[in-house]
């Protein structure tokens, strides 16, 4: 793609739903967001990251909180460009690109609404190539890159920035700040240059999130399996294919905390997933056996329409097929398993790798 328009918008949703791992915020909302904005400013342009020049200034726009919230607690179009505004003013330089944070769920679409707005080029890449619920899980925080100053807006029209000693003190205090904002708010965050963007993001997430939605989407108007379609793309596997059968699901510390419990279907009649999350889908356990962890991919599908379930979504009587699917090789050096490894989650356990 060379740029986004609104026949792409349904596209990336899905496959940002995909990517998400159950987190990263309502993709729907994201695409309704980044349509309004796209009718309104023209089609985005969509800058490949090898493409971006060396002295180019970009910043991340995303929503930080409870996805749960933001069900209810909807973001408007100004919110978005507020954050993103508030850290360029700080910064006394001007910007020339917006990047994602994250692919997944809203977190692809929001700064397709920042760059609309603001008449910037969209890089196509993010932070992460999946979703993490923590300011500091993305790879530039692996290459020395700050997450602050960091710029938060809320609904009411009250804005911060933060400026902290490293990127845990970012993540503390602006979750303190978003509790106190209702839970949810717009962050706009790490300030690079172009050559630090292409030495830590991972590329073409944008692109992968329109081809998994394109795939869903023809796999379905074919009577094929979408869901076979994906795992194939991701080079992943199946894990389990059953019912939600229990779910339980609190909002802790600006966080959706909880697990989820499956009956199996089909081939996997008489076992059981458990499914344990922060946002994302964090740990896969089937039978009392971990089949997959953080850092890899835990996605839950429905197993009809091969659309991304999330873990506020997620409801009693479901059918859906979980899948993994294994994240960038970054993730599982020393350093990346000591940022978003499970150890990190509170989970006794070494990463266990995606099936192939």
């Amino acid at each position: 793609m060379r740029e986004i328009t609104l026949a792409d918008l349904d596209d990336i949703a899905t496959g940002a739903a995909i990517l998400g791992t159950g987190g990263g915020g309502d993709p729907h909302i994201g695409r309704l967001l980044a349509a309004s904005a796209v009718r309104e400013h023209g089609p985005v342009r969509l800058c490949a990251l090898e493409e971006l020049p060396a002295g180019a200034a970009l910043v991340q726009v995303a929503m930080m909180g409870a996805p749960t919230v933001m069900v209810e607690k909807l973001p408007s179009v100004e919110q978005v460009s507020a954050a993103a505004g508030a850290l360029a003013g700080y910064l006394g330089s001007g910007l020339t690109h917006i990047a994602c944070a994250e692919a997944g769920g809203v977190n692809s679409l929001i700064p397709v609404v920042a760059a609309a707005q603001l008449g910037l080029p969209l890089v196509d890449a993010d932070g992460m190539g999946r979703a993490f619920p923590e300011i500091q899980m993305v790879l530039p925080t692996l290459y020395g890159v700050r997450a602050t100053p960091m710029a938060i807006a809320d609904e009411k029209g009250n804005r911060a920035v933060l400026d902290t000693v490293d990127n845990r003190w970012a993540e503390r205090l602006a979750r303190s700040a978003t509790i106190d904002m209702g839970c949810s708010a717009m962050i706009s965050s790490y300030a690079m240059t172009g050559a630090q963007a292409r030495e830590s993001l991972v590329p073409g997430t944008l692109t992968l999130c329109a081809e998994l939605g394109r795939l869903v989407r023809q796999a379905r108007a074919a009577h094929a399996d979408p869901v076979a379609a994906v795992v194939a793309r991701l080079g992943g596997g199946t894990l389990f294919t059953g019912k939600v059968t229990d779910v339980e699901r609190r909002t802790v510390t600006g966080f959706a905390r909880g697990t989820a419990t499956l009956a199996g279907l089909d081939g996997d009649a008489g076992g059981e997933l458990v499914l344990r999350f922060q946002n994302e889908y964090l740990v896969a356990e089937v039978d009392g056996r971990v089949r997959a962890t953080v850092p890899d991919l835990i996605c839950t599908l429905d197993r009809e329409t091969g659309e991304a379930v999330t873990t506020e979504a997620l409801r009693y009587g479901q059918r859906v097929t979980v899948i993994a699917a294994p994240a960038d090789p970054r993730w599982h050096t020393p350093e990346g398993l000591a940022l978003a490894g499970p150890r990190y989650f509170g989970y006794d356990l070494d990463p266990v790798g995606a099936p192939r």
